[in-house]
């Protein structure tokens, strides 16, 4: 299927299902008559062309598919079939876009957040079953598993289609913008796996953020959450090496950053703090900003990472939050000011296992000199993290290390 094609279904697949269960209700079988009528479009669409009205094309077909399945079900259904068909007139399409209320109801908080996530891949994002599956290195039964029971539990709840009231609206959106962040870093460096990064998911994150970012244009947060997805994904082409080996942010090649997207995601932050209360995404909007506008590690402001890490920490009290600022620390105090940040993680039941508390403790300990204790950290680091790009890059720091205590 050409971009040509592609593009516009993916762009059009929340808006053509939103049509469909305002009007029917039914979300699990109107998003597979949406589904239907997508590769309906992919099928005919290259030979025929796109239709002046993409948008009513999918409709219709995905309303006639529908009423299909509808007409087809067993006499348990009538009831609901003839309400469906009470009306034969197909749904007028009109210029309401409803994206926005499908993503609140895949990212309802009556949902575990796997299923969210999944869910929204697959109604919002569009992707097929077995792609999502590809990217979370599951079984494509499995994630079918998990989509057909969120949708079976959002159709069982009785949830109305509708944007939810004005006191739930910031929680459910909190929920919409930590799903769309847990898609794009789930790209950006995968927790398991022979890549070190998904570019389909990353990609796939971005083009809804910016949907969101469309229909929300005065969030904050919104605007925010893009310009740290922009400002994040711009150091991507610099990340591997020719083998897909991890290069680390000090040794990048910061020609290769894409500068488009720099000069985006640093607008979008700047405006978004310049007239809105700042929020966790727009601060770790900030501090990525200061790490892209620097021509090198050493001539970055550390004093204003530091700075802008006491404030996240302040807002999210998020073990990692204060593992990247030990890191800052280092740079303006030294490495034995960043061990110190470090301790204090130790008894913390949510990193004191995690690879990164290790893999940052031997980063700072070879800084400090301590070139021993830093093999064994990158090894402990290695053993534990599920990333194969990763545990290479930690087991070849640890070989050098070691090596360099022997010589």
């Amino acid at each position: 299927m050409g971009t040509a094609v592609e593009e516009p279904l993916r762009e059009l697949a929340p808006q053509v299902l939103g049509a469909l269960v305002r009007r029917y209700g039914h979300f699990d079988a109107a998003e597979d008559a949406v589904q239907e009528a997508l590769l309906a479009a992919a099928l005919q669409w290259p030979a025929d062309g796109v239709p002046d009205d993409p948008k009513a094309w999918l409709i219709r077909v995905a309303s006639r598919r529908l009423i299909d399945q509808m007409r087809s079900e067993q006499s348990r259904r009538e009831r609901e079939v003839a309400d469906a068909l009470r009306t034969p007139e197909l749904p007028p399409v009109g210029d309401s876009d409803d994206s926005l209320v499908l993503l609140f109801l895949c990212c309802h908080p009556a949902l575990a957040v796997p299923s969210q996530v999944a869910l929204t891949l697959r109604a919002v994002g569009g992707l097929a079953t077995g792609e999502i599956a590809h990217a979370f290195l599951v079984p494509e039964p499995t994630m079918g598993q998990r989509i057909s029971r969120a949708k079976q539990r959002i159709r069982s709840s009785g949830l109305p289609f509708t944007m939810p009231p004005p006191e739930e609206r910031a929680a459910r959106l909190d929920a919409v913008l930590q799903v769309l962040y847990l898609i794009f870093n789930e790209g950006y460096t995968s927790t398991s796996g022979p890549d070190l990064a998904r570019v389909e998911l990353s990609a796939e994150a971005i083009r809804l953020a910016r949907m969101l970012h469309r229909l929300l244009p005065d969030d904050g947060e919104v605007a925010g959450l893009l310009a740290l997805m922009l400002l994040t994904d711009a150091r991507r082409p610099a990340r591997t090496g020719a083998g897909g080996e991890l290069i680390p942010l000090e040794r990048q090649d910061r020609s290769r950053w894409d500068a488009g997207a720099i000069a985006e995601g640093v607008a979008l932050v700047t405006d978004a703090l310049s007239r809105t209360r700042p929020g966790p995404y727009q601060v770790q909007a900030a501090i990525a900003a200061v790490h892209d506008e620097a021509p090198s590690t050493e001539d970055t402001d550390w004093k204003q990472v530091v700075a802008l890490y006491n404030l996240l920490e302040g807002m999210t009290n998020n073990p990692m939050v204060r593992l990247n600022r030990a890191v800052a620390v280092a740079m303006v105090d030294g490495p034995a000011a960043g061990l110190d940040v470090l301790a204090a993680l130790d008894d913390d039941e949510r990193v004191a296992r995690h690879h990164r508390l290790d893999a940052v403790r031997a980063h700072l300990l070879e800084r400090n000199g301590d070139l021993g204790a830093a093999a064994r950290h990158y090894r402990a680091a290695a053993e534990r993290t599920t990333s194969e790009p990763e545990r290479r890059y930690l087991e070849t720091r640890a070989a050098a290390l070691s090596a360099s205590t022997r010589d």
